[in-house]
């Protein structure tokens, strides 16, 4: 499959994951229905809540690694590209094309959002908007920089050793993107709390972009550079560990020089 395909894989995969997951948090998390419609006077919520939203990141990953998986191996995340990459399993001459395919895929997916939110009166696109992820201030919780960063890394380092460790060859096959989407829902179901998760630069820059462009609030932006170190640290630790101390030599040998992680 040659490169710009397996970009345009990538950016469609991105483009669904944070559309489906930030989607489900700004449109469907907190949702409630006017009960007066039925015979009551007040409202009552049908909202999916932190575990919805933690489920809708994991389906995005699990439908897109069945769809996309064999053309591109769905990273639709830079820090899983840079943790496969230094697992050997990617190459670094394809590293920036999908970045930019990642980057671009969650930018336009959180546009799209944004036109969608609104359609509602009265939405106010505020500081939080855009389910952006954040530390202090914008910590769903008030969690501190320090307490992020730590988060953001073991999940991220967690999230890896799932994928190198489903993807490997010695591994059942074609259950891997179960595998991964359920980490993924795993981690939010954590995470959210403490940083609204990312674990993925690009799902983290495409919410505060929009955020800052079209609501004037730039403090999401002010602390993307976080959401962007690291994950891709616990990425790079991760897939240097797998590869040191899990890989066999022998089967490391056999890879294609572009195969991916799905």
């Amino acid at each position: 499959m040659s490169l710009v395909k397996r970009c345009i894989a990538e950016f469609i995969g991105t483009f669904w994951l944070v559309f489906g997951g930030c989607g489900s948090a700004v449109l469907a998390a907190a949702f409630t229905a006017d009960a007066a419609k039925i015979g009551s006077n007040t409202a009552f919520p049908l909202g999916i809540g932190l575990v919805g939203v933690s489920l809708a990141f994991g389906l995005t990953v699990l439908t897109m690694a069945y769809a996309i998986g064999h053309i591109s191996g769905c990273h639709l995340n830079p820090a899983v590209s840079f943790g496969l990459w230094i697992g050997k399993r990617f190459p670094s001459s394809d590293l920036l094309p999908y970045i930019g395919s990642q980057v671009s895929g969650a930018i336009l997916a959180a546009a799209a959002l944004f036109i969608i939110a609104m359609g509602k009166p009265k939405y106010d696109l505020g500081p939080n908007g855009l389910a952006v992820n954040g530390f202090g201030e914008l910590s769903p919780d008030g969690y501190s920089l320090l307490a992020a960063f730590i988060a953001e890394f073991v999940l991220t380092f967690m999230f890896l050793m799932i994928i190198m460790g489903a993807t490997d060859r010695r591994a059942p096959q074609g259950f891997a993107p179960v595998a991964i989407g359920l980490g993924l829902t795993l981690i939010h179901l954590i995470g959210i709390p403490v940083t609204n998760v990312s674990v993925n630069p690009a799902r983290s820059l495409g919410p505060a972009l929009i955020v800052a462009i079209f609501g004037g609030h730039t403090l999401a932006l002010s602390q993307v550079w976080l959401f962007w170190l690291a994950p891709i640290l616990g990425g790079l630790a991760a897939g240097s560990l797998y590869l040191s101390v899990f890989s066999e030599p022998s089967l490391e040998r056999e890879r294609q020089p572009v195969e991916t992680g799905l």
